[in-house]
């Protein structure tokens, strides 16, 4: 499994819109579709790479645990599935069923919204507040698949919390690591 890491944008950067297919509803979703009360969390992930797969679980933690405190959830693959076709909407769907998502699963077919938050991995994590601007970017934890480390959510967790919370967020904020995100050639 080769390691990528998030590119670890500049804070404050403008959310993109987007409009993109919900694989578990077949609506379209926007951006502001997507945007919490509070704030909005964007995720990329995809339905087979082992760092997601090892998060997961905690990632659909968090989403419960914030999405009623007002954030916005909403995650995207945008994975080549001519390549990689267990990552295809319909898979996306099943899996989004297996692990029980009460947010949306868009299907990003052009790549073109990764490009605009210059996504690089999955998972890759974006928190914006609630004018649009990136507040965090970087990792769920220090877990990883294999290193020991139980997951916790810690990084992210601590980012929604000083959205919620009115508190400082340090900027120096480490990246996620995973899987490249598997682009057209």
């Amino acid at each position: 499994m080769a390691q990528t890491a998030s590119k670890m944008i500049p804070l404050g950067f403008i959310a993109p819109n987007f409009l993109l297919k919900d694989t578990n509803s077949s609506d379209f979703f926007t951006f502001s579709d997507c945007k919490g009360e509070k704030g909005t969390l964007v995720m990329f992930i995809c339905n087979h790479c082992p760092y997601v797969i090892h998060v997961i679980d905690e990632v659909v933690k968090i989403a419960n645990d914030y999405r009623v405190q007002g954030i916005g959830i909403v995650a995207i693959s945008s994975n080549d599935v001519v390549k990689y076709p267990q990552d295809s909407p319909e898979n996306m769907s099943e899996f989004a069923f297996e692990n029980r998502f009460e947010f949306p699963y868009l299907y990003d077919e052009t790549q073109e919204v990764a490009k605009a938050f210059d996504a690089a991995c999955t998972p890759d994590f974006f928190l914006f507040n609630l004018q649009n601007k990136l507040i965090y970017r970087g990792q769920l934890d220090d877990s990883r698949p294999g290193n020991g480390i139980p997951l916790s959510g810690s990084d992210l967790r601590n980012a929604i919390d000083s959205l919620l919370y009115n508190r400082h967020l340090n900027e120096v904020q480490k990246p996620s690591i995973g899987c490249n995100i598997k682009w057209k050639i």
